[in-house]
């Protein structure tokens, strides 16, 4: 009869979720994950089947959570414009709380690129559940006429998810806040209609 298991999956999930975060794939070592999760790694093969599946759930936490933190700032108070704003401050200030580690998302893609087709099949998943948000904040600032109409939503949507991830990549530099936040101020400036 096999023993159950005596810790929680989704606990373990979150520390290897870290772990890759801090590190890359290629830089996470199994002892790595072994004290990110708690568990011994028979434990992490048994329960995860290897480091490369490990990875992949993840990264698909990570954009669950990221998918959870978006909406509540989308369907919060405010204008679409507000609301865009307060999600590129809160990103920068996310950095500047969490040691500059930039997004999960946009550290794999730099580090894998294009060239595994089950690791970009993740990223356009989360690309493409990230647009769909932002186009429809878009969408709703037309309606509300604090986004400009010059614009489609979608390439209104295409200009912020580029600018988050811009916003990431100077965090991990180790831009200054003001930088993060003149960059912010000029994205949504160029979108917004006051």
């Amino acid at each position: 009869m096999a023993r159950p298991r005596e810790f929680d999956e989704t606990v373990a999930l979150e520390g290897a979720m870290y772990a890759f975060w801090a590190r890359g794939y290629e830089g996470t070592s199994t002892q790595d994950l072994c004290e990110a999760t708690g568990l011994g790694r028979s434990s992490i093969y048994n329960t995860f089947t290897s480091k490369r599946a490990l990875f992949e759930r993840a990264l698909d936490h990570y954009s669950a959570r990221g998918i959870r933190a978006r909406t509540a700032v989308l369907e919060g108070s405010g204008d679409a414009a507000e609301k865009i704003a307060r999600l590129l401050e809160d990103l920068i200030e996310d950095e500047l709380e969490h040691a500059r580690r930039g997004c999960l998302v946009v550290n794999t893609v730099a580090e894998f690129g294009v060239r595994d087709k089950e690791i970009t099949a993740h990223i356009e998943a989360d690309t493409a559940a990230h647009l769909a948000q932002l186009t429809a904040c878009a969408r709703a600032g037309q309606a509300d006429g604090s986004i400009t109409k010059d614009r489609k939503p979608a390439d209104v949507a295409q200009f912020v998810h580029s600018t988050i991830a811009g916003l990431r990549l100077m965090s991990r530099r180790g831009e200054s806040a003001d930088a993060m936040r003149a960059v912010a101020d000029i994205a949504v400036s160029a979108i917004a209609t006051h």
